[in-house]
């Protein structure tokens, strides 16, 4: 989790749901999901605006192809404040207020309840944290974490098109697809490691696609694994998670971790002509 120092005015940390980095021009953002509940609920309907066609997107002025053009981060950040959600975007010295993206949150239910902007090598990052609106307690449902995510995703797009084609997302609500494919079976990888007698760190990287935060709880609580805490990643077309996980409040066995990382690895794989002769 990077941190940079030299801020304005700071964002208390605590513990749960954070990580968010967004930008606003060419966009390859780094998405970081904090989980704190392995509990997938249905309560959470979301509608996300599409981006700008190509046309409204070029009048704006704002899309240009540039190979000098920075990469933006989006981290949703549950760890650094117990009491919200931190979402801290960086894009160059691109970025403005941010109103747009602080305006689409509030539209998922979600409060701005502090923010802070500082500079630092890598460019202007600005946080603020969030909470919700109907219990003033931070975001812990992936379903709504996802919708944030997604939705910061569609704002970048949206006001910055030429963003498009660095995402996965660029295929699946963007102005132009990534001129490159990820190959799932290369780019898939898991790994299992102890962290302490009570949880063990399950990573796991591989291609980005709408949905896939929600879909990965969804696995792992399938096989009765208790998701404590996460960390959700999105780095252009490349998602990285990082999940605490226990089985009945202990790490998780040999055994176990063969089970679960089987499981999400024929998730996540391409299917094959032969499998699906099966």
């Amino acid at each position: 989790m990077a941190v940079a120092v030299m801020a304005s005015s700071t964002i208390t940390p605590h513990s749960t749901l954070q990580n968010v980095h967004l930008h606003r021009r060419a966009f390859v953002p780094h998405c970081r999901i904090l989980l704190n509940s392995g509990r997938l609920s249905s309560s959470v309907a979301v509608n996300i605006p599409q981006a700008l066609s190509t046309t409204a997107a070029v009048e704006g002025g704002s899309f240009s192809e540039t190979d000098a053009d920075p990469v933006p981060k989006v981290i949703i950040d549950q760890d650094s404040d117990a009491n919200a959600t931190v979402v801290e975007i960086t894009f160059g010295d691109r970025l403005g207020a941010l109103l747009d993206t602080m305006h689409a949150l509030k539209n998922l239910g979600l409060n701005v309840v502090k923010a802070n902007v500082f500079l630092d090598s890598s460019g202007k990052h600005n946080m603020f944290a969030i909470t919700r609106a109907d219990t003033g307690r931070k975001v812990e449902d992936p379903e709504l974490l996802e919708a944030i995510r997604l939705t910061i995703i569609n704002n970048l797009i949206e006001y910055h098109p030429e963003s498009s084609s660095q995402l996965a997302m660029g295929v699946a609500f963007g102005i132009v697809p990534p001129k490159q494919e990820v190959d799932v079976d290369i780019a898939t990888h898991i790994n299992i490691y102890d962290d302490g007698p009570d949880r063990s760190l399950l990573c796991v990287e591989s291609a980005d696609r709408p949905g896939l935060l929600v879909d990965l709880v969804k696995i792992i609580t399938d096989i009765n694994i208790a998701v404590k805490s996460g960390e959700f990643d999105t780095e252009g077309l490349l998602a990285k998670a990082k999940f605490h996980v226990s089985y009945r409040d202990k790490a998780i066995i040999r055994p176990l971790q063969q089970v679960l990382a089987n499981s999400l690895r024929y998730f996540l794989r391409r299917p094959t002509t032969e499998d699906a002769s099966f």
